[in-house]
């Protein structure tokens, strides 16, 4: 397949080398001008990709965006006009909500959204590491995406383990409950994910997924507390050594994924006349916190 990679960064990149190592003819559009760049997967070869070619883009069978969701409207804006139709479209990044206005820019388009658990880290512009292995999900958007499964092969070769999930809905809102428990707290206290494990954060965890339950049935996704609170704390001790990657935005001064995390949850929440206020104010402390760096 021709496959272009719309975000060059720690995840795309892993994904980008993944695909080329498979056979596939794969291309990047980042955000530097040089109509070449170079990728290092762990000890293997340096290999060149072409960059922000529009030939390239009006070739490929399937663009895999890996910006940050506040990024996707700005990076795939000025390449819209060059975008076939058959083209598949993917999503692959924290939180919720680009997929809608995706498909209102591209309405002809499969538009498909996947979610991973696979670490990635560049501790160089051209070296990409493969921190950690676990699983993808994917699973169409619209009508379109919805035909796409054989993509579930194509990148199980690539990186598995991949499964098409036809309710990738209810995937992606168990991710974003997660992330709506440990990210915004790690990002304000500056502390790994196992930290959360302490009891000083235990009623205020609590408190958080009573509130995302209560919001996820309401979206017909169907969990209780016991469940929930299961799996966010299994993650917890499982990624306990890790920095979440809000942490690491608001350590390096950042803007954050808040607005599609948490944001998304309390808009949700408003339509449904649900009162959510232990996330409510941790997407004000987080606000305040971006807000801070500006006025400096």
């Amino acid at each position: 397949m021709n496959i272009l990679i719309l975000g060059p960064g720690a995840v795309g990149s892993l994904w980008a080398t993944k695909f080329q190592l498979a056979g596939h003819h794969v291309s990047l559009w980042g955000r530097t001008s040089e109509s070449e760049l170079s990728l290092q997967l762990d000890d293997a070869p340096l290999t060149t990709y072409s960059n922000q070619s529009i030939s390239s883009l009006q070739e490929a069978d399937l663009i895999l965006i890996t910006v940050k969701a506040w990024q996707v409207e700005s990076a795939i804006e000025p390449l819209l006009p060059h975008i076939n139709a058959d083209t598949i479209v993917m999503l692959m990044h924290n939180g919720m909500g680009t997929a809608e206005w995706l498909e209102s820019k591209l309405s002809d388009n499969p538009i498909v959204i996947a979610t991973t658990t696979h670490g990635a880290y560049k501790p160089t512009k051209q070296h990409v590491l493969h921190t950690g292995h676990g699983y993808t999900q994917v699973g169409g958007f619209n009508a379109k995406g919805a035909k796409c499964e054989f993509l579930q092969d194509v990148m199980n070769h690539a990186l598995p383990s991949v499964n098409w999930n036809p309710n990738i809905h209810s995937a992606l809102w168990t991710k974003l409950a997660i992330n709506c428990a440990i990210n915004p707290l790690t990002a304000i206290h500056q502390c790994k994910n196992g930290d959360l494990a302490a009891e000083q954060y235990s009623s205020l965890l609590e408190a958080i997924t009573h509130e995302l339950v209560e919001v996820m049935n309401k979206e017909a996704i169907v969990t209780d507390f016991d469940t929930l609170h299961r799996t966010i704390m299994q993650v917890v001790n499982a990624t306990a050594a890790n920095y979440s990657s809000m942490r690491q935005d608001v350590f390096h001064k950042r803007r954050t994924e808040i607005d599609f995390i948490t944001g998304y949850l309390l808009q949700a929440a408003k339509k449904h006349q649900i009162n959510t206020p232990e996330n409510a104010k941790l997407y004000q402390c987080l606000k305040q916190i971006e807000q801070s760096w500006t006025e400096q």
